[in-house]
């Protein structure tokens, strides 16, 4: 059962920055994220990676803790990119002669090969969450890329029907969050910001991909989408192009920006029966919105939200960010919260 938490709970999408010491932060910018390995990037040699990556999982815990927000991640230290952690411990897949995609920057990028039957021999993130509960009495979350994101970022040679492939996904990550529920997360984060980019095809089979995957939840799952990372897609358009069909899916609560793309949260109103992540940090700019910034961007949407179920968050991941920024601009969410609870 997930702990009470209060009116306006406060929470990241995801990722966080990596320090320096951990990954080439330089050369993890300068990329497109990777969707297969890139071991390169990290600093330490391997036989102390796993050491270091729990260490910068501490201090990542700590600064949510510090910042005063209700509810944890990992971080996502132990991730060169948001989904290649997951996508690649899987069976069926070669991530060693890759195959080829176009991202959603229309760049061709390097993915999974799917060769065989996709599958999961053991729990993936089974330990990070054990390792971030340990660590923290908050209510805490655990991130994994969704079916159709992980379909969509991999070059099938074996199923031959796209929907089947995002199906197969789809039953690996319905296990995978059994998992991390058994292994001690309050709330799983599925990472589906492919439905936004890819909506023609995401309409034929996203949402049936996501509720396979979430049916039978022990928990509550939510549901993140948004425009990419703003250190590498600038430009946001002015809405969702999959949003609505989502209504129907079983997830708690849809996660979807607003600070950047500047969203009309009219947009919201198909969705009044979900709880809504709002995301109100604005991840283009190391800059730290005041406490009031934030505030604002969140009372110009409560009338087109449940509040009961309203959730503060990011627009995205703050990977991209200088570690200071992230924490500052965690901290201006917090104390944002606080004044809007008083108001309500």
């Amino acid at each position: 059962m997930v702990l009470a938490l209060p009116p306006l709970p406060t929470s990241v999408v995801g990722s966080l920055p990596q320090p320096g010491w951990l990954i080439d932060r330089e050369g993890l910018a300068h990329q497109t994220p990777p969707r297969v390995r890139a071991r390169e990037l990290w600093r330490p040699a391997p036989d102390l990676l796993e050491e270091a990556q729990d260490d910068a999982t501490r201090l990542a815990i700590r600064a949510q803790e510090t910042a005063g927000l209700d509810v944890l991640t990992d971080g996502e230290q132990r991730r060169e990119s948001y989904s290649n952690h997951f996508a690649t411990a899987l069976e069926g897949v070669d991530i060693d002669t890759p195959g080829s995609v176009i991202n959603r920057s229309g760049v061709p990028i390097p993915v999974p090969r799917v060769v065989g039957d996709i599958g999961r021999p053991e729990p993936v993130q089974a330990r990070d969450v054990r390792f971030l509960r340990a660590h923290t009495d908050r209510v805490v979350k655990i991130t994994v890329p969704g079916p159709f994101t992980m379909a969509q970022q991999s070059q099938d040679e074996h199923y031959g029907d796209d929907r089947a492939l995002a199906l197969a996904y789809a039953d690996v990550v319905r296990a995978e969050i059994a998992d991390l529920f058994a292994a001690g997360a309050d709330i799983v984060q599925i990472d589906e910001p492919w439905l936004q980019a890819r909506p023609e095809v995401a309409r034929r089979y996203g949402a049936e991909a996501v509720s396979r995957a979430v049916e039978g939840a022990a928990g509550p799952v939510h549901l993140h989408l948004c425009f990419g990372y703003a250190a590498m897609v600038s430009d946001r358009p002015e809405g969702y192009s999959f949003l609505p069909e989502l209504a129907d899916t079983p997830v708690d609560t849809i996660s979807v920006e607003t600070a950047q793309s500047h969203l009309d949260p009219a947009q919201l109103r198909p969705l009044r029966g979900k709880g809504i992540a709002l995301g109100v940090l604005d991840l283009s700019t190391p800059e730290v919105e005041t406490p009031e910034v934030i505030a604002d961007r969140v009372r110009r949407a409560l009338d087109d939200v449940d509040v009961a179920k309203l959730v503060l968050s990011s627009d995205c991941g703050l990977k991209y960010l200088p570690r200071a920024a992230a924490e500052g601009k965690m901290r201006s969410l917090a104390q944002a919260a606080r004044v809007l609870r008083d108001e309500l």
